[in-house]
């Protein structure tokens, strides 16, 4: 073999090695990252789980092993919020842009509205100030959904409902049927969001799946996480 044809060879193969490689790069730049907004209250922040996840990490986990593409999350909740806080978070340019970019929004709250209209406790129940707190409840959630809309109109918004914390006193249950079955009323006009009911999920209350007197355990977010995935069809 000529010293010129070894000469070509190794440029092909140089080229070849090459080409491969940018080849390698290019499909890693162009890998889609999956982005998952999280909004709500302590019970989306996992306060109550000793493993740290609550069920958005959970989520992250699962859609990690079951999908291609790498997935982050952008958590905002803050425990004890209500959905009047929720909606000051619209006014946030951070939130606001990770709205933008979400592939996934999970969107929670309300239980706060409920017990704070209600006095801090739910005991006594005063229905007349559970029913103010209701009606500020849809309008903020309208106003929110309007608003993240406007910011992402396709992006699944995995609506979760309320379970009862108290299964034993059905008057407390009468109102979290109520304000759920508001929930899924406020939703209907909006497209692409999806409601996932919890409240069959806790039936009994049992510190199999809670940690307190309101919030689960790594247990309980672990049954609500594969609640969301039996529900929705993330493929």
């Amino acid at each position: 073999m000529t010293t010129q044809r070894k000469w070509w060879i190794g440029v092909v193969i140089l080229a070849a090695i090459g080409l491969g490689v940018f080849g390698f790069q290019s499909s890693m730049s162009h890998q889609k990252e999956e982005q998952i907004v999280a909004l709500g209250d302590s019970l989306t922040y996992g306060v109550g789980d000793e493993s740290g996840h609550g069920y958005v990490e959970n989520l992250e986990q699962w859609l990690d092993k079951n999908h291609d593409d790498p997935v982050t999350v952008d958590n905002y909740a803050i425990p004890g919020q209500q959905s009047d806080g929720m909606l000051g978070q619209m006014n946030e340019a951070a939130v606001m842009k990770s709205i933008e970019h979400a592939d996934y929004i999970l969107f929670f709250i309300g239980m706060n509205d409920i017990i704070k209209s209600n006095g801090g406790d739910l005991s006594p129940l005063h229905e007349d100030k559970i029913a103010m707190g209701k009606k500020d409840y849809e309008q903020n959630v309208q106003r929110i959904l309007d608003q993240i809309r406007e910011k992402n109109p396709e992006a699944p918004i995995l609506f979760l409902g309320f379970y009862n914390p108290y299964p034993d006193k059905p008057e407390i249950g009468q109102i979290i049927k109520d304000w759920n079955a508001t929930s899924q009323s406020l939703i209907e006009p909006y497209e692409n969001v999806t409601f996932i009911p919890t409240n069959d999920l806790y039936e009994e209350k049992s510190s199999r799946y809670f940690s307190d007197e309101v919030h689960l355990n790594e247990q309980g977010y672990e049954k609500l996480t594969m609640r969301i995935i039996k529900a929705y069809d993330f493929e």
